[in-house]
């Protein structure tokens, strides 16, 4: 492919991923073993982890983003964000050592904010990946990437997990993510989130620097787990995105806009796509929903959260509760795919 494009039909790697060392389940007592100090976090993993430059338009005149990622294998795939490689026509991988290489696109996908990138090289420090599932909150993590571009290549910043399974949203997708006070800015997106063992638990999507009513917010910093990640690269790397996202085919807003329906908490149907899973389950324009699944719909955004989460993929099925004429009604609904 040129520069910028996609590749796709990539074979996947098998990536190894750690357990917390101890016996059996010993993790969940909250103890963390022989962890190791910042100083060895630092000294292992930051040959593994790299700076990307994006270039927009002409190599030498046009515009360029830069931003962090992580070597996955030794011969050269390199994980980073979607949205750092996004419409760029060529890319630069830079090691810690200052070694660059010239970089191919081999998939992006923007909703899950994941990309991949191949740099004609071997002999690469690979990174370790431990267990995202076993991570708890309190326990101590450090990122490691360029806040501020490559001038401040490889800085470290420590700090704990906030909280589990937060709902982030990018563009129309949310994505569950590990919360993190380590501090995070522009330029660190795409790099690592390290456990105390010194193994990958994160990918680095997102910082919230303001709160809903415009008060400065900071310690607020996002980490795709792990684990979902090798999973998506996986098709990534095969076919150049993520294949599976779930698509339900209706455009909705808050019921609360439409008095008319007497219904006051719900996903208004505005309209439904001809020939797609809604309309094929029988909803209509004017419907409210109610609840997909298990998860209850109280406006626009809970139908984003319900259906972008990872509870669905291509080809699930749901019951999709909704009001018609001030009737509850329900449906069996098969997710297809974004692809279709």
């Amino acid at each position: 492919p040129r520069p910028g494009e996609s590749a796709g039909g990539n074979q996947a790697p098998d990536i190894a991923i750690n357990g917390k060392p101890g016996n059996g389940e010993d993790w969940f007592d909250g103890s963390e073993g022989d962890t190791l100090s910042n100083t060895a976090i630092f000294k292992k993993v930051s040959p593994s982890v790299v700076g990307i430059v994006a270039r927009l338009g002409d190599s030498i005149y046009g515009s360029a983003s830069q931003g962090s990622g992580i070597i996955m294998t030794e011969d050269g795939y390199i994980i980073t964000n979607a949205h750092v490689v996004d419409g760029a026509s060529s890319y630069e991988v830079v090691l810690t050592g200052g070694e660059s290489y010239s970089a191919q696109l081999v998939g992006a996908d923007l909703k899950t904010d994941l990309a991949v990138l191949k740099v004609n090289a071997t002999g690469l420090t690979a990174a370790e990946f431990g267990n995202s599932e076993q991570t708890q909150v309190g326990e101590r993590v450090c990122v490691i990437g360029n806040p501020g571009g490559l001038r401040f290549q490889n800085s470290l910043t420590v700090g704990y997990v906030s909280a589990l399974n937060r709902a982030v949203y990018i563009g129309n997708y949310t994505i569950n993510c590990i919360q993190t006070d380590a501090a995070i800015n522009p330029g660190n997106s795409g790099g690592p989130l390290f456990n105390s063992y010194g193994e990958v638990v994160g990918i680095v999507t997102a910082k919230t620097s303001s709160t809903g009513n415009g008060t400065a917010a900071e310690g607020l910093g996002f980490a795709i787990p792990i684990d979902d990640v090798l999973n998506m690269l996986k098709d990534i790397m095969e076919n150049g995105q993520v294949t599976s996202h779930a698509y339900m085919g209706v455009t909705v807003a808050s019921a609360s806009k439409f008095p008319q329906t007497g219904v006051r908490s719900g996903a208004y149907v505005a309209e439904v796509v001809e020939g797609s899973p809604a309309d094929q389950a029988g909803l209509q324009a004017g419907d409210v929903i109610t609840m997909i699944g298990t998860s209850t719909i109280t406006s626009q955004s809970d139908v984003t959260s319900a259906v972008g989460s990872k509870t669905y993929k291509a080809g699930d099925t749901a019951t999709v509760t909704y009001v018609r004429d001030g009737q509850v009604c329900t449906t069996e609904l098969t997710f297809g795919s974004t692809l279709d």
